[in-house]
């Protein structure tokens, strides 16, 4: 319990420096973050440790909702706005981006070739599993359910359950019959 003490202090040290940075809101360390005033942390925010959190440029964002949870080892990264909607638990070793490298251009380090940035977005109240890969273009309905270590890009609607790589909707919620059916 000592370290989630430690954890709140961080977050006042850490307020002036962030977008926002809501409380009762911590990050466990170690963690690396990159332009802090381009990260907005909402209220009951919890982020274990092994974070790296960053953006690629200075109109970038990352916005993390209230009462959002984060297990150890979150890779985020953004090139334009990307968003952790409220209600959201995301385990431990799962990437989020935005971005894309482009390597159309033969003879050039794909390193060196500009980004391709897709809105990206994760809905309210979403679960992603252990492993999870998010890539650029997702965008997640409310309550989508994200099995482990899938590879997920597209577009999903509310309630619904997707897994594999690539990802697939396996299940979706009936609100008629108030079952969720394969």
């Amino acid at each position: 319990m000592f370290y989630k003490a430690q954890w709140f202090l961080r977050g006042i040290f850490y307020k002036p420096f962030f977008g926002k940075f809501g409380f009762p809101s911590y990050i466990g360390k170690p963690v690396y973050l990159g332009s802090k005033k381009n990260i907005f942390v909402g209220n009951q925010v919890r982020i274990f440790p092994g974070a790296r959190i960053e953006v690629v440029n200075d109109s970038a964002t990352i916005r993390f909702e209230d009462n959002v949870a984060i297990g150890q080892n979150l890779h985020i990264t953004s090139g334009c706005e990307l968003i952790v909607s409220s209600g959201t638990t995301i385990a431990g070793d799962v990437a989020i981006t935005n971005i894309d490298h482009d390597y159309r251009k033969i003879g050039e380090s794909i390193i060196d070739q500009q980004y391709i940035i897709k809105e990206t977005k994760i809905g309210k109240n979403c679960y992603l599993g252990r492993g999870v890969m998010i890539q650029a273009g997702t965008v997640l309905g409310e309550q989508c359910v994200v099995g482990a270590n899938s590879v997920v890009r597209g577009e999903f609607p509310d309630y619904c359950v997707i897994a594999g790589a690539p990802a697939k909707i396996v299940k979706k919620y009936n609100s008629i019959s108030k079952v969720w059916e394969r």
